[in-house]
């Protein structure tokens, strides 16, 4: 008769991490459709209503405009003609949007965070501590979405489509990476930090302390990088604006969740060694 003991997973070499890597995408896309239909639930609704809000304010400027021409140049038929010439053709209708583009669109971003996602476990695992694959999943899961999405919004928030003027929307997105890039840095030296503070503090005090060393360097960071110059302009309502920035921030936390317990189960289920066996009198002897 034997008895078996917990062993923790080492740290996954050569074939393994390809299979880790492909267990990963597999979870991503999992957490991509997730992600869809809380964004379809969540997210169409404001979206949908910040565009009518950018085309009746762009209806009522070009009614003015129009008003104006005619009335300067007496040419109401002029004025028709330009509505005509003015009006856009829609190449992709608001329907295939919300649908096909928005899936494609999310369960691409899915697959492909979930790539990453799973390098990155298969190079924290038995690295920062003693935890098994879903703990460390789940730590990974949860440091990305912090790292990646939810620092990186505290400072530039998420906007509709009818806020932001779009000549500026390079520069935005240039300063959101570089946010996303700093976040990503500081929590890899927060992690570093912990690591070598824990022998002198203790795992729980060396975690505390890296944590407020890195929230304290987000400050700063946050200080020292220049705001977001698109003012939401005041006509636009707040509640629209609201439920469209609590919903992209759903989406991406239950993307993550997703993420961390799907792969967290794929991943134990591929490293689960084989429990050891040990004699019953061996381990009552020992």
């Amino acid at each position: 008769m034997s008895v078996t003991t917990p062993t923790t997973p080492a740290a996954p070499t050569g074939s393994l991490v390809g299979r880790l890597l492909l267990r990963g995408m597999l979870a991503g896309l999992i957490a991509g459709l997730f992600a869809f239909g809380v964004a379809y639930v969540a997210g169409e609704p404001s979206v949908n209503a910040s565009i009518a809000v950018e085309e009746a304010t762009a209806a009522k400027a070009e009614h003015a405009e129009h008003a104006a021409s005619a009335h300067s140049h007496g040419a109401n038929g002029a004025a028709t003609q330009a509505d005509a010439e003015d009006a856009e053709e829609e190449i992709v209708s608001r329907d295939l949007q919300s649908t096909a583009g928005l899936a494609t669109g999310v369960l691409v971003y899915g697959v492909a965070l979930g790539g990453i996602a799973s390098l990155a476990f298969c190079f924290v695992l038995g690295r920062v501590g003693r935890f098994t694959a879903k703990a460390t999943a789940a730590l990974v899961a949860a440091a990305a979405f912090t790292t990646v999405y939810l620092v990186p919004f505290l400072k530039y928030p998420a906007t509709p489509p009818a806020v932001g003027n779009p000549d500026t929307i390079g520069k935005r997105t240039t300063l959101f990476f570089l946010m996303i890039l700093l976040s990503v840095l500081l929590g890899v030296a927060a992690v570093i930090a912990g690591r070598r503070l824990a022998p002198r503090l203790g795992n729980w005090n060396a975690t505390v302390v890296a944590g407020a060393g890195f929230a304290v360097a987000v400050a700063i960071a946050c200080a020292v990088l220049p705001g977001n110059t698109d003012a939401v302009a005041p006509e636009f309502p707040a509640a629209v604006l609201w439920d469209f920035r609590l919903a992209t921030l759903g989406i991406q936390a239950g993307l993550w969740a997703v993420f961390g317990l799907a792969f967290g189960l794929l991943a134990e289920r591929l490293l689960a060694p084989k429990p050891a066996t040990v004699p019953v009198a061996a381990a009552t002897a020992g």
